[in-house]
């Protein structure tokens, strides 16, 4: 069974991610986890952050000379800001002294619909939402890209290979019965700026997240990831978790 689990918060010193319970001998290194988490920063509409997040990475544990070695693999992701937050987001206690007048130690009261705030001060006894919003951030992503980069490098060892792409912003979406994207179209959607093959429908879910920004909105959207070579017999029909999900 493999297993895995993040730690660390969006202004933390870094974020941390372990995954265990993968064989020895997956190739990893260092720049594959790099180089994911520069394709985690594509993408139409991204947060001023992706512009300046170096995300680097080291890995701390389960590698050796390219290769994991059956052990728990862990996985750090640097955060560029830190230096900026060293004293507001402090492992150890700062004197108020040092706090007081720091813009950024300002508390914050006023959660934010739809997130996380608002139960979680509550749940927790916080009397401000910094505690909850730096660990319930799209920052703690990273951490899941880069574990994710050692589990696709063991699903390409058995010759099983991933794609993702948007399928609908809004109301722009591709039209019924679009061939679906191959591995090989990677590059590709890599390329174009929603990560949409179909160059009419790319241009409108553009638009879309113009439109979205101008207002002041957010924007919901589908995207599909699709498995090719998946072999046969996976899982078991006999019990709830060992089923692969499905609709």
């Amino acid at each position: 069974m493999v297993r895995w689990l993040t730690a660390g918060e969006s202004h933390g010193p870094a974020l941390t991610g372990i995954v265990e319970g993968l064989p020895a001998g997956i190739p990893v290194t260092t720049q594959d986890v790099q180089d994911a988490l520069a394709r985690r920063r594509l993408g139409y509409g991204r947060g001023a952050r992706m512009k300046f997040e170096q995300d680097a990475v080291t890995i701390l544990g389960g590698v050796r000379h390219g290769r994991t070695l059956g052990s728990p693999v862990a996985i750090q992701v640097g955060n560029t800001e830190w230096p900026k937050w060293e004293k507001v987001m402090a492992a150890d206690p700062v004197p108020a002294e040092e706090l007081d007048g720091l813009a950024r130690n300002a508390a914050l009261t006023r959660p934010r619909p739809g997130h996380a705030d608002l139960t979680g001060m509550q749940k927790y006894g916080f009397d401000e939402a910094r505690p909850l919003l730096e660990r319930a951030s799209a920052r703690e992503t990273a951490a899941r890209v880069a574990l994710g980069t050692v589990a696709r490098a063991f699903l390409g060892e058995l010759g099983v290979r991933i794609v993702s792409h948007t399928v609908a912003f809004g109301e722009a979406a591709l039209p019924e019965g679009h061939p679906f994207p191959v591995p090989e179209d990677e590059a590709r959607l890599d390329a174009d700026p929603v990560r949409c093959l179909d160059p009419q429908t790319s241009a409108a879910m553009v638009a879309e997240v113009d439109d979205a920004h101008r207002a002041g909105e957010t924007l919901g959207g589908v995207v599909e990831v699709l498995a090719y070579g998946v072999p046969i017999g996976l899982g078991s029909h006999v019990h709830w978790d060992r089923r692969l999900d499905a609709r």
